[in-house]
């Protein structure tokens, strides 16, 4: 993934020149944090964007040498990718009430059930408390066990039994929804 730092930078209207150590931050770990937050979102444009925000928030309030500086970049994705969704239900749900009984075109019985899927996945997770949602996003978002230790400053030998949870609040909640 191409990193344009000089865009971002000029997205910062009057402030100075970009610090080397956050340059470096930012090319090290922008691609990770854009996939974190696409695996909650399902939405390149949209990721890119909570990642951009992401970044912009931790250069203005944390050191860009900090040696939390990566797992607080991939925490505060998921936050921000998972309040995007739980935005986007909100609106979503507004939406639909407001045009019940609209038709809707239909696509390849495939793609369908794809979107589907994956729209059902996104809801439950948006249901979900956040820090097993949260948990299951960085995870998914292909973190290690060692990773999400150190994002969600727990220690490594409990992510496995914390995954374990966040799987059962998955499960249970999905087919809570099921239900509705």
């Amino acid at each position: 993934m191409d990193v344009d730092v000089a865009l971002i930078e000029r997205s910062w209207s009057g402030a100075p020149a970009v610090p080397a150590a956050f340059e470096r931050l930012f090319r090290a770990e922008y691609a990770r944090v854009v996939r974190v937050a696409y695996l909650v979102l399902g939405d390149q444009a949209e990721a890119e964007d909570v990642a951009q925000d992401v970044f912009i928030a931790f250069y203005r309030a944390q050191p860009a040498d900090a040696p939390y500086a990566a797992p607080w970049l991939q925490r505060a994705a998921a936050h921000a990718a998972l309040n995007a969704v739980r935005s986007r239900s909100r609106r979503a749900a507004r939406e639909e009430r407001v045009a019940a009984g609209g038709e809707r075109t239909a696509d390849p019985e495939g793609a369908v059930l794809e979107r589907e899927r994956a729209h059902e996945v996104r809801l439950t997770l948006a249901r979900m408390p956040r820090h097993a949602a949260e948990l299951l996003a960085l995870r998914y978002g292909g973190l290690s066990y060692a990773e999400v230790a150190a994002a969600t400053g727990t220690k490594i030998d409990q992510v496995g039994t914390r995954l374990r949870r966040a799987h059962d609040a998955f499960r249970k909640e999905a087919s809570r929804g099921r239900r509705r």
